[in-house]
């Protein structure tokens, strides 16, 4: 599963809204090989947890959804598709 780890951040201004507390300071990435691994990935996570964006094709490219999962792990399913060569 993923052959690429990788860490991505971002800041939690509060002046946009964002209040940082225990949980709710990152999400855990995952790079899927297949559309069909993650789907499969996206509906174990979600059981008992909440659904934040369904997995779908993303404008961006990719195929891609959050949720949260039943414990208050955030996650983010991610499938980018192999590009053309040119």
């Amino acid at each position: 599963m993923g052959n690429n780890n990788f860490m991505m951040a971002t800041d939690a201004i509060e002046s946009m809204g964002h209040k940082v507390t225990f949980g709710n300071n990152f999400y855990i990435a995952i790079d899927a090989e297949s559309k069909a691994e993650a789907d499969k990935l996206f509906k174990g996570l979600s059981e008992g947890g909440k659904v934040e964006m369904q997995m779908n094709d993303q404008f961006w490219g990719d195929y891609f959804g959050s949720l949260v999962d039943k414990f208050g792990v955030q996650w983010m399913v991610i499938y980018s598709p192999p590009k053309e060569s040119k």
